[in-house]
């Protein structure tokens, strides 16, 4: 179900948005994600039902949105200095974060919401980085990788085997991912 009325950023709805995350967040510290109901959501955030109705449609999609803000990055990537490097310790970190037991609750609950673009916000996210670190190797006068080809060889698998596989997220597995990538200079070797 689409969320039927938009949160305006300030004021009151900023507040009961705020309050309703916050209220996702602690009774997730103590409660199964499967056992979470809106009511109980509604009473620990002090809204009615139909507020958490209202704004997101059902429960699925309110995890999703709490999902999403909690993965919306709160700073810009590191900068090591060099492409090859700054490259290698953003996947690196994605995925340390995304295989994480938090990480892989955060995913799916972005996956299960239906009628919304959860998913495509965080693919923002993703592309916003790259981006910024594309745009730092032009600066410094290194050739930019090309984001398409990060997203397709090296997040994609990530994904993939974080959802759907047991595979362990190791720095040497996500060298490998790298090792493929046409568009980034190899010139340093990686450390496993």
């Amino acid at each position: 179900m689409a969320v039927k009325e938009r949160i305006r950023a300030g004021g009151r709805s900023a507040r009961i948005q705020s309050a309703v995350h916050d209220a996702v967040t602690r009774l997730s510290k103590t409660t199964a994600r499967d056992a979470l109901t809106v009511p109980q959501i509604a009473a620990e955030a002090g809204v009615t039902p139909s507020t958490i109705y209202r704004r997101w449609g059902d429960l699925p999609a309110l995890l999703a949105d709490v999902a999403v803000e909690r993965l919306r990055p709160v700073g810009e990537p590191e900068d090591t200095g060099a492409v090859a490097t700054d490259l290698r310790a953003f996947i690196e970190q994605y995925a340390e974060e995304m295989s994480s037991p938090v990480g892989q609750a955060l995913m799916r609950d972005v996956l299960a919401s239906s009628g919304e673009s959860f998913p495509g916000q965080c693919c923002t996210f993703t592309r916003a980085h790259l981006a910024t670190l594309a745009a730092r190797a032009k600066a410094r006068g290194e050739t930019p990788f090309d984001i398409e080809e990060v997203i397709d060889h090296v997040v994609a698998p990530i994904v993939y085997h974080i959802l759907f596989d047991d595979r362990p997220m190791t720095p040497a597995y996500c060298h490998q991912l790298l090792a493929r990538l046409r568009s980034l200079p190899q010139t340093t070797e990686c450390a496993d």
